[in-house]
């Protein structure tokens, strides 16, 4: 296979481009631990903001590799899936496993970015393991929405820890707004698979309390998200631009939420990947221009 073509199959398999999920509130916890640090008279390396992008991509690699790997007999057996690169011989379970390796050793190499600082290398094992872990929740518990919501939420605490040394509410509140947005929209995702989930024996709410129920804990999930967002601008001192940006997000969560039904599940993937990336980048965008506006030069 010519080196080209593997890599796209790569990216393929991993959904590179749903890094944009993740990464926007890693790099807007970065401009906020920026502007603490500016306040108190300190300085920002260029080095860190290589390292936060490094160790996200990573970090996002290694997790999708392993959950392709450990899920690719399941991903085999439910239509929805059964085009995936390992079930349909695209890449060789060897190929994953060497992907997974290098970008492991990748995320831990990137953590020294950020030294003198040695929090990120301490923590980058248990970071990998626990980012790893989430592959194997839906196996004993319904609740597996939420450990990946938990594992995406640590990319805004994360980020801090590594350029501040400490944590505080203004990452937690983020991350927690990660943690609520994520859970629900990764029950919404799981919808699509109830019958098969069941049949298989897997765990998932929607599968466990049905599709209607499990939306309207999504629906919630999404409103705790909003309230941690106000939160997160009470605590960080942002601005009205950013209060702008909360209003716009909680308008763009109930279109989402319009968008799908018990009834009518084909436009899920149209609520997952077009409207979340609205806002994870949005949020970004309003965030910045905030500080910009409100503390900038």
């Amino acid at each position: 296979m010519a080196a080209r073509d593997l890599i796209r199959r790569y990216l393929e398999l991993v959904r590179f481009s749903h890094t944009l999920f993740a990464l926007p509130f890693a790099l807007l916890a970065s401009v906020l631990a920026w502007r603490q640090t500016a306040i108190e008279g300190g300085g920002w390396r260029w080095q860190e903001l290589v390292g936060i992008v490094l160790c996200m991509v990573f970090a996002r690699t290694v997790a999708m590799a392993f959950n392709r790997l450990v899920d690719r007999q399941i991903d085999a057996g439910n239509p929805r899936t059964a085009g995936r690169h390992l079930p349909a011989g695209l890449l060789t379970v060897g190929s994953v496993v060497g992907l997974l390796l290098v970008c492991s050793l990748g995320f831990v190499a990137s953590t020294l970015l950020f030294l003198p600082n040695a929090w990120p290398v301490w923590l980058s094992l248990p970071v990998l393991l626990f980012l790893c872990g989430y592959s194997y929740a839906k196996r004993f518990t319904a609740w597996c929405h939420y450990w990946l919501g938990a594992a995406l939420m640590l990319s805004p605490i994360a980020a801090w820890i590594a350029l501040r040394g400490e944590v505080t509410w203004t990452p937690v509140l983020l991350g927690l707004a990660v943690f609520f947005w994520v859970g629900g929209f990764d029950v919404i995702y799981a919808c699509q698979d109830v019958d098969f989930d069941r049949g298989r024996g897997l765990f998932s709410l929607p599968a466990r309390i049905g599709v209607g129920p499990a939306l309207r804990l999504a629906m919630l999930s999404h409103a705790l998200m909003l309230a941690c967002l106000l939160g997160l601008w009470w605590s960080a001192g942002l601005g009205w631009l950013f209060l702008v940006g909360v209003a716009v997000v909680a308008a763009l969560l109930c279109y989402e939420h319009s968008l799908v039904s018990p009834q009518d599940l084909t436009r899920v993937n149209q609520a997952f990947f077009q409207v979340n990336a609205v806002v994870s980048l949005g949020l970004l965008v309003v965030g910045v221009a905030d500080v910009w506006w409100n503390w900038g030069p």
